[in-house]
């Protein structure tokens, strides 16, 4: 995911992961700001239980007005 570098972005971007994938170990996420620094890209390692599970994370990110890519 990619959002604007923000204090909050990558808890929202996390917590959005969470509603359909449980609870999130620090160790699974990670993040890199922009060359510029404007933007934040958040990364967060899951085991997918099902194509639709990814496919309900991708329309919920894909929904949300922070995040501004989701892949």
């Amino acid at each position: 995911m990619m959002g604007r570098k923000s204090g909050e972005f990558q808890s929202i971007a996390v917590s959005l992961v969470e509603k359909h994938a449980g609870k999130i170990a620090p160790s699974a996420i990670r993040s890199a700001p922009s060359s510029n620094g404007n933007f934040l890209s958040v990364t967060v390692d899951i085991e997918a239980q099902s194509q639709e599970q990814l496919d309900d994370i991708y329309r919920e990110l894909s929904a949300s007005k922070d995040i501004l890519v989701a892949l």
